[in-house]
C-alpha cells in the first residue's frame, strides 16, 4: 500500500525528503476496498485466487506433518520404512487437480479481462484523454475544453454509477495508470494507445499512483480522482473552462511571471503563456496539491515549489528561475488569483 505524509518547512527549507502527500479527504488506495464494478470484479478475482492457494498450502503442510509423524523413528527401532516406487492413483491427482485448477483461473480471468477491457466507453461515461509525463498527469476532457493536471473530476448522479473511460497516453516514457478503488491498471507506452474503464458508485476522493517505473520521482507520480454530484462537477467545469481573470492588485506579480520563461512552459489561459511542456495553471489554485500530490497546495507550499522545485521533487523538469524572495512572493500573489 502507498504510505503517506506531508512535509514539514522551517524558515523555508524543506526538513523531510519530501513524500507525497494525502489529499485531504481521500481514501486510502486500498484494492480491498472496491468502489465501482471493475475493482469488484478484480477482488473476487483476487479471493479466488487466495482461497484456492490458501487450502493447496493447507493440504501440502497436512500431508508434510503426516509423512513426518508417521514415518518419524521411534527408540529401538531402526527398521526403514517400506519403500513404495510409483503411485497411478496419486499420480493421476496430481496431474488433473492442478490442470483444473489451472483451467478454472484461466476461465474466471479471461473472463474478468473480458468484462474489463473495453476499447468503446460505456454508455454516459465521460470520455478522458490522460496523457503521462514524467512526473505528472495531464487531463483532457476533449469537447468541454478543460485540459487539468494531477486531479481527474468525475460527476455521479443519485442511484447511479459514475463511469469514467480513459483514452491513455506517453509523453515520454511508460507509466501505469492505477487507481485501486475504481478499476485495474493500465499501462500507458509512448507512440501506443490504450484504454481504461473506472467506475465509482459513491462520491469521495480517490488516490492512484504510476505503477510502472519510470524515474527517480516515480513515487511522486500520483493521482487524485475526485467524484462528485453533478452540480458540483458543472460548476466546477464552468470555472475551469473560464481565462485567467487579470486584477491590478497583483499586476505586479503578473508582470513577472509574464517576463520569465515560465511562459514557455506553462499556459495561463487570457494572457500570453501558451506553453504545453508543463501543467496549465489558468485555475492552478482549484487544485489540492502541488507537483501531482508532492505537497498540499497552500500559499507557503506554493512559494517553496516556485522559490526552487528541485527541493521539493528533484529532477523533475521545473528549474529555479533564480527569482529573489520579494519576487516570488509577487509571483505567487499572482498565481494565487488563479482559482
Amino acid at each position: 500500500m502507498v504510505q503517506f505524509g506531508c512535509v514539514n518547512w522551517s524558515a523555508g527549507v524543506l526538513a523531510t525528503a519530501a513524500p507525497v502527500c494525502e489529499p485531504t479527504g481521500a481514501m486510502q488506495p486500498s484494492m480491498f476496498n472496491p468502489a465501482g464494478a471493475p475493482a469488484e470484479t478484480i477482488l473476487s478475482i483476487t479471493w479466488l485466487l487466495v482461497v484456492i492457494c490458501g487450502a493447496i498450502a493447507i493440504v501440502m503442510f497436512a500431508l508434510i506433518a503426516y509423512a513426518a509423524i508417521r514415518c518419524r523413528q521411534t527408540k529401538g527401532n531402526d527398521r526403514e520404512p517400506a519403500q513404495v516406487y510409483g503411485s497411478n492413483p496419486i499420480e493421476l491427482a496430481w496431474t488433473v487437480i492442478p490442470l483444473l485448477i489451472v483451467f478454472l483461473l484461466f476461465m474466471v480471468s479471461a473472463r474478468g479481462i473480458f468484462d474489463l477491457q473495453r476499447s468503446t466507453p460505456p454508455d454516459g461515461a465521460l470520455e478522458v484523454t490522460v496523457t503521462g509525463h514524467r512526473w505528472w498527469w495531464e487531463f483532457d476532457y476533449g469537447d468541454l475544453g478543460v485540459v487539468t493536471a494531477g486531479e481527474l473530476h468525475v460527476p455521479i448522479d443519485d442511484g447511479k454509477p459514475a463511469d469514467l473511460f480513459l483514452t491513455l497516453h506517453s509523453a515520454d516514457v511508460n507509466h501505469s495508470f492505477w487507481v485501486p478503488q475504481l478499476g485495474g491498471k493500465m499501462d500507458v507506452i509512448p507512440n501506443h494507445t490504450n484504454y481504461l474503464w473506472l467506475q465509482s458508485n459513491r462520491t469521495g476522493t480517490f488516490v492512484g499512483q504510476c505503477a510502472e517505473y519510470c524515474g527517480n520521482q516515480h513515487a511522486n507520480m500520483l493521482i487524485t480522482v475526485i467524484v462528485e454530484p453533478r452540480a458540483d462537477f458543472e460548476a466546477w467545469v464552468a470555472n475551469q473552462q473560464r481565462d485567467a481573470v487579470e486584477s491590478d492588485a497583483v499586476k505586479a506579480g503578473h508582470d513577472i511571471f509574464l517576463s520569465t520563461a515560465c511562459i514557455n512552459c506553462h499556459t495561463v489561459r487570457g494572457t500570453v503563456a501558451n506553453g504545453t511542456f508543463a501543467p496549465d495553471l489558468t485555475h492552478i489554485m482549484s487544485r489540492t496539491t502541488i507537483g501531482s500530490g508532492v505537497v498540499r497546495n497552500t500559499p507557503d507550499m506554493l512559494r517553496e515549489w516556485v522559490w526552487d522545485p528541485q527541493n521539493i521533487k528533484p529532477g523533475c523538469d521545473m528549474p529555479s528561475m533564480k527569482l529573489t524572495r520579494d519576487e516570488v512572493d509577487l509571483v505567487c500573489a499572482y498565481l494565487e488569483t488563479l482559482k
